[in-house]
C-alpha cells in the first residue's frame, strides 16, 4: 500500500503557485517526506536529503523516461532535450558543449552582458513605479541569450515567445498553436547553425554547429536538441531568479541597504536568491529497478518527483531560519541548480547574470520597495513572476 498525503495533489493544482505554495511543502516535510501522487501516478520527495539521494544515483532514478510529470508513460524517438539523457550519452553531450559553459568562457561573456544590463537600467524611472518584469526580468537574459547565440538583440520578443510556448502549462495554446511555435523555433535555430557551419565564428553555436561526435556532425535533430534547451532553459530560469530575487529584496529593505553598501555581500545575496526563488520547482525521474528510498520501497518504473522548491526551505539543512531571506545566508547548499550529473551547466552565467543586474541596480536605487501585489504564474515547474510593480529611489 503507497501512503497518500491528503494535500499531495495540490503539487499539480496551478492555484497552489499562484499563492506561496511554502505551506504545502512544509506540511509534506513534516508529515509525508515522500507520499504518493496518485494521479498521474508518481512520488513526491519534499526534503533536501531525499532530492539529494535520488539526484546522485541516476542509475537508480533516470532521467531518458521523462523529467515532468506531463511526460509520464510518453516515450521518445529521441531525447527532446539533453535534461532527458542518462549515461552515457549525457556524459558524451555534456563533454561536447562543456567547454562552452567554462570560466574563462563566462568571463569573456561578462562585458557583453554588462552591456545588456546597462542599456536597460539606463530606462528604468527613478521616483515612478515600474513593472520590473516586463522592463528589466525579461528581457534581458533573452538579450543575454541572443548575444550568445549571435542574433539580433532585437529580436528577442520572438524568442520570450517561443519560450513561453515550450513550456508546458505557462501559455493557454492549444495543440497546433504549441506545435507551430515550436516548429518555427526548430527551423530558425537551425538556420543559425547552418550558418555557422559555412561560416563558424569564435561562439557557442559555432562549437556546437561543427563538433563532431564519432566522427560525425551532430544531425538536426541533435542541434535543435542544444540549441532549444540553450534558449529556453538559459532564459525562463534566470528571468525567475531576477523577478523572485528583486521582490523579495524589495519587500526587505534592510536587505537591500546591505547590498547597496557591500561588495562582500553580493555572492552569498545572489546564492539566497537562488535558494529563495528557486526557478524550477521539481524535475521528474524514474525508478530503473526496485529500490528503497527514505524506508520507501519504490517499485521499477514509479516515476519520482523531486521538489527542489521545498528541498530549499528543509529545516533539517538551513535551521531555524530556512523560511527567512538572508543576504548573509553562508553556507548556502540549495538545489536550485540540481544535484549530481545532471548539475545546471549555465550555472555559472546564471550567478553572472544576477551579479551584474545587482551591482547595475544599486548604482541606480539606493531603496527599493514593491508597490501593490506580485502576479505569479500557476505554474508547477517554473517559480515565475508575471507582473511586480517596483519604485526605485535614489
Amino acid at each position: 500500500m503507497r501512503p497518500v498525503h491528503r494535500r499531495g495533489a495540490e503539487l499539480l493544482n496551478p492555484a497552489t503557485y499562484l499563492g506561496d505554495p511554502q505551506s504545502l511543502y512544509g506540511a509534506l516535510r513534516s508529515e509525508a517526506p515522500i507520499t504518493w501522487v496518485e494521479d498521474p501516478g508518481f512520488w513526491a520527495l519534499s526534503t533536501h536529503g531525499l532530492v539529494t539521494k535520488a539526484s546522485l544515483h541516476p542509475e537508480e532514478f533516470c532521467s531518458r523516461r521523462g523529467i515532468l510529470v506531463g511526460e509520464i508513460g510518453t516515450t521518445y524517438d529521441f531525447p527532446p532535450t539533453m535534461m532527458h539523457t542518462d549515461a552515457p550519452e549525457h556524459t558524451r553531450y555534456r563533454r561536447l558543449v562543456q567547454p562552452g559553459f567554462k570560466p574563462s568562457m563566462i568571463k569573456q561573456l561578462r562585458t557583453q552582458v554588462e552591456a545588456v544590463a546597462s542599456r536597460l537600467l539606463d530606462q528604468l524611472p527613478v521616483g515612478e513605479d515600474v513593472d520590473i518584469v516586463q522592463a528589466l526580468s525579461i528581457p534581458f537574459p533573452l538579450q543575454v541569450i541572443a548575444e550568445i547565440l549571435g542574433a539580433d538583440v532585437d529580436e528577442w520578443p520572438t524568442f520570450f515567445r517561443w519560450s513561453e510556448a515550450a513550456i508546458p502549462d505557462v501559455l493557454d495554446l492549444s495543440a497546433e498553436e504549441r506545435a507551430a511555435t515550436q516548429l518555427e523555433m526548430w527551423n530558425y535555430l537551425i538556420g543559425l547553425a547552418e550558418d555557422r557551419r559555412k561560416d563558424p565564428r569564435d561562439d557557442l553555436v559555432s562549437a556546437i554547429a561543427t563538433a563532431t561526435m564519432d566522427g560525425d556532425l551532430l544531425s538536426e535533430t541533435e542541434l535543435a536538441m542544444f540549441l532549444i534547451q540553450l534558449l529556453v532553459a538559459g532564459n525562463e530560469t534566470t528571468r525567475n531568479l531576477i523577478s523572485g530575487g528583486l521582490v523579495a529584496l524589495a519587500e526587505r529593505p534592510d536587505s537591500w541597504a546591505e547590498v547597496v553598501k557591500s561588495d562582500a555581500v553580493l555572492p552569498t545575496a545572489v546564492e539566497e536568491m537562488l535558494r529563495w526563488t528557486t526557478p524550477v520547482t521539481s524535475f521528474l525521474r524514474t525508478a530503473t529497478g526496485r529500490t528503497e528510498l527514505g524506508g520507501q520501497v519504490i517499485e521499477e518504473g514509479d516515476p519520482v518527483l523531486l521538489v527542489y522548491a521545498s528541498a530549499n526551505f528543509d529545516e533539517l539543512v538551513f535551521g531555524d531560519t530556512a523560511s527567512q531571506f538572508d543576504v548573509t545566508r553562508s553556507p548556502n547548499p540549495h538545489v536550485s541548480f540540481g544535484v549530481g550529473n545532471h548539475f545546471c551547466l549555465g550555472a555559472a552565467l546564471a550567478r553572472m547574470e544576477a551579479d551584474v543586474v545587482l551591482r547595475g541596480l544599486r548604482e541606480k536605487a539606493k531603496r527599493l520597495s514593491l508597490v501593490g501585489a506580485v502576479e505569479r504564474s500557476p505554474s508547477s515547474i517554473i517559480s515565475g513572476v508575471r507582473h511586480a510593480t517596483l519604485r526605485l529611489e535614489a
